[in-house]
């Protein structure tokens, strides 16, 4: 009975909100302001410390600070991704204005990635106990790669994705507005929008294999697993228009990511293995990462700032690509 309470108010809360977000405050394509961002930024981290406090009254204060610890975890994890999408959209020149609706679909994929994924990942766990231990190492192998490759600029130019989705479709260089395909000459072409689409989705399929098993160290229960992970992606887009331009300033994140990384995955096989580390402790431990990283990148700046320059750029989007206006022969 309580987790059908949640789950109608998880539902009750979240469906209504993503239909104002896309139909009526993002019905007409717009930049996204600083001010705009930080507003939704509330609103989503509010519903889900709302929530957290019914997961405390009705699952007790366990599965309550598990909530907060995978929010935590999930929600700092998706900084990196932020610092991604920032990439794709340098590199494909996508206008400001048409940014949220890649970012709107993008999040609603992830969704539905990240429901079958933890769907799969609770039943192998179910069924083969020891598939934590490949999990484990698993996320200890990523937190050192990570670390070992955080100075490093990702180049989407090099990614076989482009050239598949080039030789499979017709793609124009033009954007035609915020669509996703258009037609010119009888024939239907994909646009650069998306392009990116498929870019971000698959940026956050690969951000979901670090990250589910990282809350499943914290957790398996999938009622908990889900909830967390969703209500911090769902304030992805807010979180992007809000740090994109100052991603710079948080030079020693990404070492804190990696740190936290390899804690969860020591955890998960010490677990195996019968030692339990308390929620409440793995709360704390997680949040003093993330704290002495945020507050090293604050008190020691970086000496010199990334500019669009070092950026890659599509071939076709040294200048921005121009937007095509709906004509005779372009219709959507």
């Amino acid at each position: 009975m309580n987790n059908t309470i949640l789950w109608i108010a998880f539902v009750g809360a979240v469906v209504p909100l993503l239909a104002l977000d896309l139909g009526v405050f993002h019905r007409k394509a717009h930049v996204v302001r600083f001010k705009e961002a930080l507003v939704w930024s509330v609103v989503w981290i509010t519903l889900a410390m709302a929530f957290a406090g019914g997961v405390f009254y009705y699952r007790g204060t366990e599965d309550g600070i598990n909530f907060l610890t995978g929010y935590i975890v999930e929600k700092s994890l998706s900084v990196d991704n932020v610092f991604l999408f920032a990439v794709i959209f340098t590199y494909f020149a996508v206008p400001p204005i048409y940014q949220h609706r890649v970012l709107f679909w993008g999040v609603m994929g992830a969704v539905i990635m990240r429901a079958i994924m933890i769907t799969g990942g609770a039943a192998l766990i179910k069924q083969y106990g020891w598939i934590v231990l490949i999990f484990g190492v698993f996320l200890i192998f990523t937190g050192i790669k990570m670390f070992l490759q955080r100075e490093e600029e990702p180049d989407p130019s090099k990614s076989p994705l482009l050239g598949f989705l080039r030789r499979r479709m017709r793609v124009t260089n033009h954007y035609d507005g915020q669509k996703f395909f258009t037609h010119i000459d009888g024939k239907r072409y994909a646009t650069p929008l998306f392009l990116t689409l498929v870019f971000v989705e698959f940026t956050d399929l690969i951000f979901a294999v670090d990250s589910i098993p990282a809350i499943f160290s914290i957790t398996t229960d999938p009622f908990i697993v889900f909830t967390s992970n969703i209500f911090a992606i769902l304030g992805l887009r807010a979180l992007y228009f809000l740090l994109a331009g100052v991603m710079d300033l948080f030079r020693f994140l990404k070492v804190g990511l990696s740190v936290i990384l390899v804690f969860v995955g020591v955890k998960m096989l010490i677990g195996h293995m019968g030692i339990v580390i308390h929620p409440g402790v793995s709360l704390g431990i997680i949040t003093c990462i993330l704290a002495a990283s945020i507050s090293a990148s604050l008190l020691l700046p970086h000496n010199g700032k990334r500019t669009d320059e070092e950026t890659p750029r599509h071939p076709d989007a040294r200048e921005p690509i121009p937007v095509i206006e709906p004509s005779k022969h372009v219709n959507g």
